[in-house]
């Protein structure tokens, strides 16, 4: 699984990766800062299924605090956009082609209205932040629909040749240019009475419903409202959500997630993201320092109950792509050779069997399998059996 953080320049979008990564990625006050995409590693928050088993655990990977699970997700910060980018403007071409490695997107725009459509620093609440989100979709859709019109051609000549289903001929193509799933595609097509009818008949309109429809199942779009703690954002937040009630859009200040996180490495205060407050434990610090962090406390959390840089990475992770955390373990005790305890937690996507888990521990689990206990309940599953989140698995195999 892949997060892509996109964007135009200078909305705080390399912020928001830093604030998620902790990487020293580069971020400055002008268009393109963001060349070469950055790739980390960020943490959706979960409740550890330590306490339910009454222990401690020690992950090999992530960290866990306070009986919370913080596992990693792959993120990648890719190259400002600016309108045009479908037909190659700016950095379109290289931007298009490294968010299409993603599964899903965080938008970051700037809600106080201080960044105009090229990404150039304007007076706050002089641009319409919700043109941002109209031209992200646009350049997606308009970049896919150029595309797919040019190879649909030649995928509508050979299905007449070959007389395949329409499902057939496009899932190839689908799967290589999007990562699209068959059962995705399958719908797509359903949805819009596409199914029985061959790629060559579609018409103009019927391509361009298609690409959009399948857009927003490959490629769904969550949008972070940076730049909250900007006087008048608030009142614009609330306008741009009411214009888009079926878009996810999240208050959020990267910044001030960034400045915690760095505090806390610091050892300045105590702080696990996510969290509506932080302990100050460390009482020398500057004038500077305590009144920037009286400020994120007053403006930010005591509001919005934490930056929203947490919830938006959870939301996409657990709501919009529904992974489930999976927890390896065993009847007999949860460590491992080591002695670590429920050293590891795996994201599954939705609709993950017992099998799948077996085969994302190990191939020789998958191709040996035997059955599967569920650790929690101590119950025999098969290797069909539907997983849940929060589940405890021990796999049994064969040698």
């Amino acid at each position: 699984m892949l997060i892509g953080i996109v964007g135009k320049p200078n909305v705080g979008k390399t912020t928001f990766f830093k604030a998620l990564t902790l990487m020293d990625a580069q971020s400055a006050n002008y268009p393109f800062t963001t060349i070469d995409p950055n790739k980390g590693v960020g943490f959706v928050r979960n409740e550890c299924i330590d306490k339910f088993f009454n222990t401690k655990c020690n992950p090999r990977t992530g960290f866990c605090k306070n009986h919370i699970r913080y596992i990693p997700v792959d993120v990648i910060d890719v190259a400002g956009l600016v309108p045009g980018a479908s037909e190659g403007r700016g950095l379109g071409n290289k931007f298009l082609t490294d968010l299409n490695q993603a599964d899903a997107l965080i938008q970051v725009i700037d809600i106080s209205g201080g960044t105009d459509e090229e990404g150039r620093s304007v007076r706050v609440g002089s641009y319409d932040p919700a043109n941002e989100i109209r031209f992200l979709l646009t350049e997606i859709e308009q970049w896919l629909y150029g595309i797919f019109k040019k190879n649909f051609e030649k995928l509508g000549r050979e299905q007449k040749l070959r007389k395949t289903k329409t499902l057939t001929t496009l899932m190839s193509f689908m799967n290589a240019t999007l990562g699209t799933k068959e059962a995705d595609l399958d719908a797509v097509l359903l949805k819009l009475n596409l199914r029985e009818k061959e790629v060559a008949d579609w018409s103009e309109d019927e391509l361009m419903a298609f690409t959009r429809t399948v857009r927003e199942r490959s490629k769904p779009i969550v949008i972070a409202a940076n730049k909250i703690d900007i006087p008048g954002a608030k009142e614009i937040y609330e306008r741009v959500k009411k214009e888009f009630p079926d878009i996810m859009i999240f208050p959020c200040s990267a910044e001030s997630e960034f400045a915690l996180k760095a505090a806390d490495k610091a050892k300045i205060i105590d702080y696990l993201p996510g969290d509506k407050s932080f302990k100050l434990i460390k009482e020398e610090i500057s004038d500077k320092q305590k009144s920037a962090l009286e400020f994120i406390q007053k403006n930010i959390l005591n509001v919005y109950g934490e930056t929203g840089v947490q919830t938006i990475i959870d939301k996409v992770v657990f709501d919009v792509l529904k992974y489930l955390a999976i927890f390896p373990g065993g009847t007999k005790g949860l460590g491992d050779k080591d002695g670590n305890i429920l050293p590891d937690c795996f994201l599954m996507p939705p609709g993950s069997k017992a099998i799948d888990f077996a085969y994302k521990l190990h191939s020789d689990f998958g191709n040996n399998f035997i059955k599967a206990i569920d650790v929690k309940t101590r119950m025999l599953l098969g290797r069909d059996h539907l997983l849940k989140s929060n589940d405890c698995i021990e796999i049994v195999a064969g040698k």
